[in-house]
């Protein structure tokens, strides 16, 4: 039996990187792309010497780490200098991912933490695509008491990635996530017996594409 592809997604200060949490305590292997990617260009990789090659020192702190702000400026103003940034980046990290899922346990069932699912429409490569949802107004309150972010700048966070209607079409399970923490534990709970027991079905080697649901709405 194949290890169950668990594919977790939520807007931001939905509460995506809690729920993570809460199923690697469960057991889950949870692999974060996001997190991947900066370790592959930490001090002394071959990802951050290739990075220094291509942008020069300046992008790089006194203490020899990466400057994420200024290489952010020069990037997002530059499509060309993106994907320069991309090609380097990204094959680092598919490697990384690979790594893991061969080293996953067949029977395991692994999360992967992808902040831009909908976006990328990614969906069709997980067996099960959980969505954490919250309303905007929630997580706009979020990011500016908790996060501490300037309104404007949580606004347009939110209206550059994809609508809440654009994810939860893609959704199998939904974590609706706009209580207390125990709340979201409970919500956490259920969806890890969910998806051991989607695990134990039979033919979890394809896709779960047809048979879609949405749940704990």
């Amino acid at each position: 039996m194949a290890a169950l592809k668990v594919g977790l997604t939520g807007g931001i200060g939905s509460g995506k990187s809690e729920v993570a949490r809460l199923l690697a305590g469960h057991g889950a292997i949870v692999i974060d792309a996001d997190k991947i990617a900066r370790e592959v260009v930490e001090p002394g990789t071959p990802g951050l010497e290739r990075v220094v090659a291509e942008f020069g020192p300046e992008v790089l702190r006194e203490d020899g780490t990466l400057n994420r702000e200024r290489l952010g400026s020069i990037v997002f103003a530059d499509k060309e200098r993106l994907a320069a940034l991309n090609a380097i980046v990204h094959p680092l990290v598919g490697e990384r991912v690979a790594s893991l899922q061969r080293a996953a346990p067949q029977d395991a069932i692994v999360v992967y933490d992808v902040p831009l699912l909908a976006e990328n429409n990614l969906a069709p490569m997980y067996d099960v695509v959980v969505v954490v949802d919250a309303a905007d107004e929630i997580r706009l309150d979020r990011l500016t008491r908790l996060r501490g972010m300037a309104e404007a700048d949580a606004k347009a966070r939110i209206a550059a990635q994809a609508s809440r209607e654009d994810r939860l079409k893609i959704a199998d399970i939904v974590v609706v996530n706009e209580g207390t923490l125990e709340e979201l534990r409970a919500r956490a709970d259920e969806v890890w017996r969910e998806l051991t027991a989607r695990a134990g079905q039979t033919g979890q080697s394809g896709s779960s594409t047809g048979t879609r649901r949405t749940s704990g709405r």
